[in-house]
């Protein structure tokens, strides 16, 4: 799992996962709608990131990707605790 030195998990922003896939925007989010790249979380306003995590996954075997494949993201309240 990607995390960040201070123990925060890795968001790629869309230009990033752009690099790192070789994948255009609307490829992107037509294989999102397929099924066949990992689902983005909403950042807030209109800002997307993808968890570093699934991205990695995605490109050890693009052709088999399936979004169910990756974790569901894990809840929490508003005070930032899990639950």
């Amino acid at each position: 799992m990607s995390w960040n030195g201070d123990g925060t998990r890795t968001i790629l922003r869309r230009r990033q996962v752009e690099q790192c896939t070789g994948l255009s925007r609307s490829t992107i989010y037509k294989r999102m709608q397929d099924g066949t790249f990992p689902r983005a979380i909403a950042l807030g306003g209109r800002m997307v990131g993808w968890r570093a995590a699934d991205i990695e996954q995605f490109l050890a075997d693009p052709a088999r990707y399936r979004a169910s494949q990756a974790r569901e993201p894990e809840e929490q309240d508003g005070s930032g605790e899990k639950r």
